[in-house]
């Protein structure tokens, strides 16, 4: 998905926010149509700042709360409303070159702020590399560092898998989930009987992000492994303890990062150079860009993703070497 294409649909008019048929670019997207008609004949205004956000330098797939606050009175609507209404923009960031099957999904932190969020397949590799568009909004969510989950629009029902990763998220299940027009349902109807963090002795998920404290040898600093490091520092990792993170650098100059993020049931849990890609992928940049990517694991950690991460940055950036560091953990 390019941003040409998003400033494009949102210059359509008709009913609903992004109410007719949404262009998308050869490389990576079918055609898209919007399914959400809550917001009849938007205003210029909304659809002018909608526009100018997509256009910002530095855009990475957030909506900030005061500007969602300005969208909901200019359209005189709900928060609720205006995340479904969105769903159609946030679908047109997928990359499903397995499947062709686009989803979207906006989640709201608890900070009031939006983060979009799409399906992002692996061509060539095993399914399990795949992003669901649910992990993607949740990873954006916790890659900007908000504190909690508040709701996810989704357009589509989640499946068992994403169930599961929201648990992570919000483990007394109170994340709203708002599918289409009908009446918004938390998690917990969805997942009834979880198996959680708290049934490993947690007591608390992901959120609030935690920083652990981890140092690199002498001369490995500069700005891509400084992010890198910023990464594994913020990375959720409870049951096995190996903190990891990774920056992907771009020939646009912008580097972007992935914490990896555990969960109890392991299956789910998202590889830090997936949550990475998610950033990339939200930003309008493609992975033909990337130039430089530097994992970050703790020394001595029974887990890695060095493997994984090789498999998949051969997949959407050959020839690109994975650059691998390892911290060591502060007592």
């Amino acid at each position: 998905m390019d941003r040409r294409t998003a400033l494009a649909a949102l210059g359509l008019t008709g009913a609903g926010l992004l109410g007719r048929r949404l262009a998308a670019t050869k490389a990576n997207q079918a055609s898209v149509n919007s399914r959400g008609t809550l917001m009849q004949g938007i205003t210029d205004s909304s659809r002018d700042k909608l526009r100018g956000m997509l256009n910002r330098p530095g855009f990475s797939g957030q909506i900030p709360a005061d500007e969602v606050d300005l969208l909901v009175k200019s359209e005189a609507t709900t928060v609720d409303a205006l995340m479904v209404e969105l769903l159609p923009l946030a679908r047109t960031y997928s990359r499903p070159p397995i499947s062709s099957f686009q989803v979207g999904a906006v989640v709201r932190g608890t900070s009031g702020s939006l983060y979009l969020g799409a399906n992002i397949e692996i061509p060539g590799h095993a399914l399990g590399l795949t992003v669901h568009a649910e992990q993607a909004a949740l990873s954006n969510a916790y890659m900007h560092n908000d504190q909690g989950i508040a709701a996810i629009a989704v357009t589509a029902a989640p499946c068992g898998h994403c169930r599961q990763f929201m648990n992570e998220l919000s483990p007394e299940g109170e994340i709203q989930v708002l599918l289409g027009s009908n009446t918004p349902t938390k998690l917990s109807s969805l997942l009834p009987m979880a198996f959680g963090p708290k049934n490993l002795g947690l007591k608390h998920g992901a959120f609030p992000v935690n920083l652990v404290e981890l140092t690199l040898p002498n001369g490995a600093s500069d700005v891509v492994a400084d992010a890198a490091l910023v990464a594994a520092r913020g990375s959720y990792a409870p049951y096995t303890k190996a903190h990891s993170g990774i920056a992907i650098g771009t020939k646009q100059g912008r580097v972007y990062k992935g914490s990896y993020l555990e969960n109890a049931a392991f299956n789910p849990s998202l590889s830090p150079f997936q949550a990475a890609l998610v950033a990339l992928t939200l930003a309008g940049e493609n992975s033909s860009g990337v130039f430089r990517v530097v994992l970050i694991e703790v020394e001595g950690a029974s887990i890695s993703q060095k493997s994984v991460t090789e498999a998949a940055l051969g997949a959407v950036a050959p020839g690109v070497k994975l650059q691998l560091l390892t911290a060591t953990r502060r007592a």
